[in-house]
């Protein structure tokens, strides 16, 4: 895999012919493609619901990801959230039949659709690449921010080219925590708001832009404290969850049982809070387990 330097203060170095440098490519190309399109969808349909929007740009950008990746890994596994049928039975089964794949690609080509049909900035192309079952990279690209948030397996997060770090607060009531409002009308949402409403008493504020990918993203760059939702599939959090571990931050369940690819209800947070953020929604019956 790629060099990189164990001194923080200098820039972070990639290698050209690495799987990160391809993830990097990948994303990028990609995002710069989505960033060119906003405005311009020529197909908007729904999934699991009238809230769970897909565009011709997901499609077309999940097309080009997985082009740029096979011409240099045509060996390995790629599971993208296009490639797959809404729910969560039907995500939890793909995940099943990828996982035994030695190199397995995540893919979410826009994460935050929604935001992106609407205009509103914020939402981006994540990236992991998973070796046996464990996340050794991590790309996320905000095309809106050009900002590029990567992280390798034991070698540190970086954006910018310089070393991620997460927030240094020690209580929520300090604390600025993101939390998501799910697609899932009938079991997720209801779940999420019974948090939202019990964090909203402890945190200093709470976020809600509609990207879980940039939700951690933010938490590992210590724009946020915090992130917590429940029913999640890996493509939304794959990449951005070794971000935040990366960057010094703690990924769980929402039991607070150690993150891996088949965790769909999540806290993320900078470690010093973690416990409490665990507490309140456990105490709110809001795990979603």
């Amino acid at each position: 895999m790629n060099r990189l330097e164990s001194n923080p203060k200098v820039p972070y170095v990639v290698g050209s012919k690495s799987p990160t440098a391809v993830a990097i490519n990948s994303a990028s190309k990609a995002g710069e493609w989505i960033k060119s399109r906003l405005g311009g969808i020529h197909e908007l349909n729904t999934k699991q619901s009238p809230h769970d929007l897909v565009t011709d740009v997901d499609k077309g950008a999940e097309a080009m990801i997985r082009k740029l990746i096979l011409t240099h890994f045509p060996d390995h596994d790629i599971l993208g959230e296009e490639g797959v049928a809404p729910g969560a039975a039907a995500s939890a089964a793909a995940l099943s039949q990828a996982g035994t794949s030695d190199y397995l690609w995540i893919v979410d080509p826009v994460d935050g659709t929604t935001n992106f049909v609407h205009g509103f900035p914020f939402f981006c192309v994540s990236i992991a690449l998973a070796y046996k079952g464990e996340v050794i990279i991590g790309v996320i690209y905000d095309p809106m921010r050009d900002e590029l948030f990567v992280a390798e397996k034991g070698k540190g997060a970086y954006l910018h080219g310089q070393r991620a770090k997460v927030s240094g607060d020690g209580v929520l009531a300090e604390s600025v925590v993101a939390v998501g409002f799910n697609p899932d009308r009938n079991f997720a949402l209801p779940t999420n708001l019974r948090g939202l409403n019990a964090l909203s008493g402890e945190v200093r504020s709470l976020r809600a832009a509609g990207s879980a990918a940039l939700h951690l993203a933010y938490v590992a760059a210590g724009r946020l404290s915090g992130y917590y939702e429940v029913g999640l599939n890996a493509w939304d959090v794959a990449a951005g969850a070794l971000i935040v571990a990366e960057s010094g931050g703690r990924v769980t369940d929402t039991a607070g049982a150690p993150y891996n690819l088949g965790v769909r209800h999540l806290v993320a947070s900078n470690g010093h809070v973690h416990q409490e953020l665990l507490d309140v929604i456990q105490k709110a019956d809001a795990t979603g387990l």
